[in-house]
């Protein structure tokens, strides 16, 4: 909650035209190494295409590999969400991309 909440909001509503929803999204419900990508390097899922939204993902690859799993697993099992977890292996590869 510390890490989302300024942008995506306490219920991860976010913000219309500004910052995406967690809830229901396709980049938080879809493949988990993309979603890795974005949050750790910037690179936008397809599902979220350049333009859509005026603000860029803050970097988080500064997390380790475990604490990112861990922050991705909330995500999508939060907010209405009901995806597998993330483990740090798929953080890991990820990063080699």
């Amino acid at each position: 909650m510390q890490i989302c909440v300024s942008c995506h909001r306490e219920k991860g509503e976010g913000v219309p035209n500004v910052y995406p929803s967690l809830a229901g999204s396709a980049a938080v419900m879809g493949d988990p190494q993309e979603l890795a990508q974005w949050v750790l390097s910037q690179k936008r899922p397809a599902t979220i295409p350049a333009g859509r939204y005026p603000t860029q993902m803050l970097l988080f690859g500064w997390m380790k590999d475990d604490d990112a799993a861990a922050l991705l697993t909330y995500i999508r099992s939060n907010f209405g969400n009901s995806a597998p977890p993330v483990d740090a292996a798929t953080i890991a590869k990820a990063r080699e991309k």
